[in-house]
């Protein structure tokens, strides 16, 4: 039995954070101009690169995706992951779009067609209100309703991405927890003890060219979560893929995921 006076002391030891000073952002970016934002959920930001880039609004592309599922899902044009809608028979830009898709399938493959007929199915009375909710970015669809996120009148910043998916990551947007947590799953991309990357890439072609490239999500890493977003612009070589394979490599440089 302790003495009156004595009281435990419990020690908690947290993880080591981020080593973001171990990241070369102007070797990581190389040729690119853009922005990255690394962010604790609930806990303030790790790091920026880009200066002003990082309030430069740009289309979303592909990143948009997460936002139309999650209207889709509210809305109740798709009822879950497995809502099949049929491929038109037509040629499309990618082969894997070739094909039925499901909600998980065109998250995965980055389907426009099926998101395009979620955006059609939605329509711009519930899609513009779902996202002044939101507060995404500029909120201007006027580009065209199967078309206002490419490269149109939809335009969002690196900030505003990771503010969009802190909010996403700790429950306060206003769809429910089931969709949410629908949404989320799908967008894991790889995982491994200790940690889970998800996100989802964005591209834009100019004049056939790639000019622009997004990588958003959210790591889970040694207990710790965290929300990014990464854009870079060229007159060309600028995709989504590369813009992934870049932040996986600025966390590998932080000791944030394993080599």
């Amino acid at each position: 039995m302790f003495p009156a006076f004595f009281i435990p002391l419990l020690i908690v030891f947290s993880p080591p954070g981020p080593k973001v000073e171990a990241v070369n952002f102007e070797s990581r970016f190389g040729p690119f101009t853009g922005a990255f934002i690394l962010r604790e959920v609930g806990g303030g930001e790790v790091a920026r690169y880009g200066g002003e880039a990082c309030k430069k609004r740009l289309a979303p592309c592909s990143t948009f995706k997460i936002v139309n599922a999650l209207i889709g899902l509210e809305s109740g044009v798709l009822k879950d992951e497995n809502t099949l809608f049929k491929w038109d028979g037509k040629p499309k830009y990618i082969k894997a779009w070739e094909r039925d898709h499901t909600l998980a399938s065109a998250i995965k493959e980055s389907c426009l067609w099926y998101f395009q007929e979620v955006a059609r199915r939605v329509g711009p009375e519930r899609m513009k209100a779902f996202i002044d909710k939101i507060g995404y970015g500029n909120e201007d669809i006027s580009g065209g309703i199967d078309l206002f996120w490419l490269d149109r009148s939809l335009q969002v910043s690196a900030e505003e991405q990771v503010t969009f998916l802190e909010k996403l990551y700790t429950g306060r947007l206003p769809f429910s927890e089931t969709n949410v947590t629908l949404v989320k799953r799908l967008l894991v991309h790889s995982s491994g003890d200790c940690w889970t990357l998800s996100g989802k890439t964005g591209s834009a072609l100019t004049e056939g060219k790639g000019s622009l490239g997004w990588y958003v999500g959210h790591l889970r890493s040694d207990g710790r979560e965290y929300v990014f977003a990464l854009n870079i612009e060229a007159k060309d070589g600028a995709s989504g893929a590369i813009a992934r394979q870049m932040v996986i490599e600025i966390l590998k440089d932080a000791g944030m995921m394993p080599r």
